[in-house]
């Protein structure tokens, strides 16, 4: 029997999560130089259409569909074929309707492949990132979701990841690095935020819909999911505060727009740890998140790595010191597993191995895949078309009328 309570919290936390897609293109239109707000914000919003379709007809199936111990599932769920709108969703004793759980993780996939748009801003063309959006979901989103979430092999093996560590921002992140490194860089670099009140809306949805993203991953309602919400916001906090505190020391001023990156790297750290990890931990997983991302932002700028809105030193590095953070911080009281801090040795060199695989596997991958859809359609713009903004270029419209900004 559905038990309307929970029915209704998995839609909301659906809603959340799909938020956070817009929320990401408020966060990146606001970062992008004026002549490139556009293209940016349609390559996040048209993976809500892309990858809808995607999921219905292939995705969840091959995400959730047998493959137990595998890699990759089948296609037995294809086009939700066998799933009537009314069978009970079994992974939550029967709570609610299986229909919202495959809502859910669509949201999560949705957003996943649209993290990476931020590294290589004003730098592809639209049909190549097209191309790049579906293969990309077939051959990293898909098959680390099985391993991981759909009792793939990484899950018989013990490795756990709350929300999506590895699965969404290690994979995302270092994914972005592949890209950044195969475009190259941009040929004007002095390209400042075109609206910072932007950005901090951005910010306001994606830290709103995370409540969703982290809260909702207990798929249930109980006090891991009280413990996830709050865990979540703590995390969030102490990193933005630990970002503006160090650039405010480094540069003399405190800067907005470290504070609200600060808060996004938070996020993204605690993701995997949020329903295995006490509260006090959490803390300590938000500082860590606001001082390493900023360094590894600091170490991308010296190499000279054109990550342009520092998807790869936010999502990429969060992600990673989130899953290991979850290695040495799970507790057994909270959620069943403990950590190296507990004794478990053991965990903690899975979720360090499941953080190396999932990073070079999404970053060689990445990196061949675009050289293959080169050969199909070219990936770089022209220097003319990055000159005069893609919005104009390649969408034919722009997103101010001329010299409002």
């Amino acid at each position: 029997m559905i038990d309307t309570g929970s029915t209704a919290f998995m839609i909301l936390c659906t809603s959340l999560v799909m938020l956070m897609t817009p929320g990401l293109a408020f966060f990146y239109g606001g970062l992008s130089g004026r002549r490139n707000i556009l293209g940016i914000m349609m390559q996040t919003f048209v993976s809500l259409g892309v990858t809808t379709i995607m999921w219905v007809a292939i995705g969840y199936s091959l995400c959730f569909s047998g493959g137990e111990g595998g890699i990759i599932g089948n296609l037995n769920h294809a086009f939700l074929n066998g799933i009537p709108f009314n069978e009970l969703f079994s992974g939550a004793d029967g709570k609610y309707p299986t229909y919202i759980f495959i809502a859910y993780q669509m949201m999560f996939a949705i957003l996943t492949p649209t993290l990476i748009t931020g590294a290589f801003v004003n730098r592809i063309t639209f049909k190549s990132y097209l191309i790049f959006l579906v293969f990309w979901q077939l051959f990293v989103y898909y098959p680390f979701v099985h391993m991981v979430w759909g009792g793939g092999i990484l899950a018989e093996w013990g490795v756990l990841d709350f929300a999506g560590g590895v699965v969404v921002h290690v994979t995302a992140g270092f994914a972005a690095l592949a890209s950044v490194i195969y475009v190259g860089k941009r040929h004007d670099r002095q390209s400042p935020p075109n609206s910072i009140p932007l950005v901090a809306i951005g910010t306001g949805l994606l830290w709103f819909g995370w409540y969703g993203f982290n809260a909702g991953s207990e798929l249930a309602v109980n006090s891991v999911t009280t413990l996830a919400f709050l865990n979540t916001d703590v995390a969030a906090s102490f990193a933005a505060i630990t970002w503006l505190i160090i650039e405010w020391i480094r540069e003399g001023k405190p800067k907005f727009v470290g504070l609200m990156t600060g808060a996004v790297a938070g996020l993204a750290t605690i993701t995997p740890a949020a329903g295995f990890v006490p509260l006090w931990a959490a803390m300590i997983i938000g500082i860590a998140a606001g001082s390493i991302c900023y360094i590894a932002v600091q170490f991308k700028n010296k190499l000279g790595w054109d990550d342009a809105l520092d998807v790869w030193g936010v999502h990429g590095v969060g992600g990673l010191v989130g899953m290991i953070s979850l290695g040495i911080f799970a507790s057994a009281a909270v959620n069943g597993q403990s950590g190296l801090i507990e004794g478990d040795g053991g965990f903690f060199i899975k979720e360090v191995v499941a953080v190396v695989i999932g990073a070079v596997y999404a970053f060689l991958f990445t990196y061949l895949m675009l050289v293959i859809i080169n050969f199909i359609t070219p990936v770089k713009v022209s220097k003319e078309v990055e000159k005069a903004g893609l919005d104009k270029s390649l969408h034919g419209e722009v997103a101010y009328d001329e010299y409002v900004l």
